[in-house]
């Protein structure tokens, strides 16, 4: 992974310190400083928690996630065919596309898109619509996100917060709608990955 080793050791962690603070072990750890293998989101978050840094630049995706193009108010992001739990997200084989946004709406957020797959959302999101996501873990009761379950592939849903849990909710009604309580979410886990920011319908 691309800065680890540097962002460690400018906080003068040896990797036994930082394993510790991730709650891994020391060669886990050090597989993923050498490359050898990606974290899940969920230890990918941590770590950007602990260094005040995005993921994708731990990942070295910036490049990837914006492209300038020949007009300078607008940049690519990458249009995804599936979001899996496994990394690197953004690997040549998952992106099918590329989508233009604002230059300004991608000044300070990372965003990337995604081509929807099913009929769940609809009659609102069609199969192969592309939606555009701004990433995040957290969105607000009400959003539509894209959430990784059990690190299965990604599905768009709308989140509803509950005291005890979350619920995703499909705007096709022959879906019932699938709760997960607060351990269920640790456990899984269940991880929101971004917040779905635009639509774009595809004929």
């Amino acid at each position: 992974m691309e800065h680890l080793k540097q962002l460690r050791e400018s906080k003068n962690l040896t990797q036994k310190e930082l394993s510790n603070m991730l709650n891994v072990d020391r060669t886990t750890y050090a597989k993923w400083e050498n490359g050898n293998s990606n974290p899940s989101f969920e230890f990918l978050l941590k770590i950007a928690k602990i260094f005040n840094v995005s993921t994708d630049y731990l990942l070295g995706n910036n490049q990837v996630l914006k492209k300038q193009t020949k007009n300078p108010a607008v940049v690519k992001i990458p249009v995804l065919g599936e979001v899996a739990a496994g990394f690197p997200m953004f690997a040549d084989e998952n992106i099918i596309d590329f989508e233009e946004i604002p230059a300004e709406m991608a000044k300070n957020d990372d965003y990337f898109a995604l081509k929807i797959h099913g009929d769940s959302m609809e009659p609102r999101i069609w199969n192969n619509d592309v939606v555009i996501v701004r990433k995040q873990s957290d969105v607000d009761s009400g959003d539509i996100a894209i959430v990784i379950v059990n690190g299965d592939l990604g599905t768009c849903k709308k989140v509803v917060k509950h005291s005890s849990g979350i619920s995703l909710i499909s705007f096709n009604s022959k879906y019932e709608p699938m709760f997960y309580t607060t351990d269920e979410i640790k456990t899984l886990p269940l991880t929101i990955i971004g917040k779905v920011v635009e639509l774009r319908g595809k004929l």
